[in-house]
């Protein structure tokens, strides 16, 4: 049975932006531009009357930025769409602050059609981390490590420490399962343990609560 075509909003001040985006994904199979944006409070209401499965959220705009229309966005909505920050500048602390709201991941300006198409893709259609090494790089600049290891840290048993390790590293849940020698139940139960332990909403965040608190080294 063919899938739905993945449903998208664009939010960017820069028309020039938006209408580069456009073009691009919707020369694509299975890719539809169903809103747009040109700022963070407007990103909330279309998202919200929409409901897309991704949104390509420009991180500085004026107004509502994009740090506070993915925090909106992620706990005002049941069942949110996955949010890629689409930024500048490759290490930014407003990228780093927008997946700590809970953004999927970034993508640069700059990137080419494929790396954009392939990101949207991943996000819509995947349970993998987006940019792994990317991710390790902005928490190396930006993580706010305590002075001692939250609680969380100690709860964790070994399997679930693993578990943790592999996620950020990227790996789907099909490839932890192999990984781990376990079925794919098993391996729902651990990462749902990750989350619940790590206070987070999903395996971005929790990788990012991984190297702020000393579990993970980004250096």
């Amino acid at each position: 049975m063919t899938q739905p075509a993945i449903r998208v909003v664009l939010a960017d001040d820069e028309r020039m932006v938006r209408t580069a985006l456009r073009a691009i994904l919707s020369a694509e199979a299975g890719i539809e531009v169903v809103g747009e944006a040109a700022t963070g409070a407007e990103a909330v209401s279309v998202v919200r009357e929409l409901r897309p499965d991704v949104v390509l959220m420009d991180v500085r705009m004026p107004g509502t930025d994009g740090i506070r229309a993915t925090e909106r966005i992620l706990t005002g909505l049941d069942g949110p769409p996955r949010i890629v920050v689409v930024t500048t500048f490759e290490n930014d602390s407003y990228v780093y602050e927008a997946l700590r709201a809970g953004a999927a991941g970034f993508l640069l300006k700059r990137a080419d059609a494929e790396t954009l198409v392939q990101a949207v893709r991943l996000v819509a259609r995947t349970d993998s981390l987006l940019f792994p090494s990317a991710l390790r790089a902005l928490a190396a600049g930006h993580a706010r490590r305590p002075s001692a290891p939250p609680a969380w840290v100690s709860r964790l048993t070994g399997r679930e420490s693993e578990t943790l390790r592999l996620l950020a590293a990227g790996l789907t849940n099909a490839e932890l399962a192999r990984r781990l020698g376990v079925g794919p139940a098993t391996v729902k139960s651990h990462v749902a343990a990750v989350l619940a332990k790590t206070g987070t909403r999903d395996r971005t965040q929790a990788v990012i609560a991984a190297y702020e608190a000393g579990f993970l080294n980004a250096g």
